[in-house]
């Protein structure tokens, strides 16, 4: 809506793009979220942290993490997925018309939404707040900040690092690459969890 309603063709450009990318890793984000909920049985955060008590998921689901991890980059539009605010393309994206408050709103929003989304993969594949075994003295709020801060340093560390895709291979790394891979990693989890019961 921000893109649409400046009245300017770069962010309407960018905002479809965006929209365009947010559909595409909006469903290999799900399906690796599904696949962990499949392998710890439940719905809840609290639940899929206990869960890891053993070992954590990244352990079991490499393959699914790299597909979080991925997605998460595509849906926050981070490098090397920002076709939707390419400043040497189109600008600044949905954001070219916004300045002072505004823009600074939709750069918190992106910063935000790398926390959220780092906090929410740290519970599914890195244990949550649990600790690692021997190193149970520190507590828990400080292992849940620590895996947040070394998520949320690596998605910003990947800006300075790859070159941007393009709009055809960004569709197509999705539509061909992540999803299929991500269902295949259903199916294993499946196939898995019902030859352990």
């Amino acid at each position: 809506m921000a893109g649409w309603s400046s009245a300017n063709k770069f962010s309407l450009i960018g905002a479809l793009r965006a929209a365009a990318q947010l559909i595409a890793y909006e469903l290999p984000l799900v399906l690796a979220a599904a696949s962990v909920v499949m392998q710890a049985g439940t719905l809840s955060l609290i639940g899929i942290t206990e869960a890891q008590d053993r070992y954590w998921f990244v352990l079991t689901q490499p393959v699914g993490f790299a597909i979080f991890v991925v997605a998460s980059l595509a849906e926050l539009t981070r490098p090397p997925f920002d076709m939707p605010v390419a400043d040497s393309e189109i600008i600044f994206g949905a954001y070219t018309e916004y300045t002072g408050l505004k823009f600074a709103f939709f750069l918190l929003a992106e910063y935000g939404g790398i926390v959220a989304l780092a906090a929410i993969a740290s519970v599914l594949y890195l244990g949550g707040y649990g600790a690692l075994p021997g190193l149970a003295f520190i507590p828990e709020p400080l292992w849940m900040a620590a895996k947040i801060g070394a998520l949320s340093f690596f998605v910003i560390w990947l800006r300075a690092t790859y070159p941007r895709l393009r709009e055809d291979q960004l569709q197509q790394f999705s539509w061909l690459g992540l999803i299929p891979l991500a269902l295949v990693q259903i199916i294993v989890v499946g196939l898995v969890k019902v030859a352990v019961s």
